[in-house]
């Protein structure tokens, strides 16, 4: 064969190659890293409104403090975590940073109910801008989540199946699967109605 010909043929192979998802593991990868990085950066846009909170709340519910400090133990342990590299493919590594979140999700909602005892404290502009600012991140954190969980399908379903699980074994050995939410075990249990029937 000339050279010219091997060239040709060569040529001819990539191009094949390439539409045959050869470039979809890393192209996959890199969507579920960016879409975890949104993740994280929700995450951290709410630890940042915790405190101005807190403080808000203290200064008209002085005898909360057992939720106050919920929130607050709460934010420092998330803020404390520190996540290994390998996050995406460490299931302890991933549920602590998970349990973490819902730790404070949980104090959160807590302080929320407690605001309500209070109307001064829900008529204050900065408590207002507050809530607002934390719905809203609320609502951004469960759209990243959304992204991030259908990046991870795509990505873990590229790798175990056809062609992608033997392009995984030729050329990308290292990809591993990741790791996805899950859904708290207290949330997927059915709220119990009293409807005090006065017996």
């Amino acid at each position: 064969m000339t050279p010219t010909l091997r060239w040709l043929f060569m040529a001819v192979l990539l191009l094949q190659l390439s539409g045959c998802g050869i470039n979809n593991i890393p192209t996959y990868d890199e969507q579920v890293t960016a879409a975890w990085s949104q993740v994280q950066n929700q995450y951290q846009r709410r630890a940042d409104l915790v405190p101005n909170l807190v403080n808000t709340v203290k200064g008209f519910a002085k005898q909360e403090k057992e939720v106050l400090t919920a929130v607050v133990e709460a934010r420092s342990k998330v803020a404390q975590t520190q996540l290994p590299k390998e996050v995406l493919t460490d299931p302890q590594a991933f549920k602590t940073f998970q349990d973490n979140q819902a730790q404070l999700t949980s104090a959160l909602a807590r302080l929320m109910v407690v605001v309500e005892r209070y109307p001064e404290l829900k008529s204050n502009q900065n408590f207002l801008a507050l809530q607002s600012q934390l719905e809203g991140t609320e609502n951004r954190i469960a759209v990243a989540r959304r992204d991030y969980i259908q990046a991870v399908k795509q990505y873990n379903t590229e790798i175990r199946t056809f062609p992608g699980r033997i392009w995984k074994s030729i050329l990308y050995s290292d990809a591993e699967p990741k790791e996805n939410f899950s859904v708290a075990e207290e949330t997927k249990q059915v709220p119990k109605v009293d409807f005090g029937t006065g017996d």
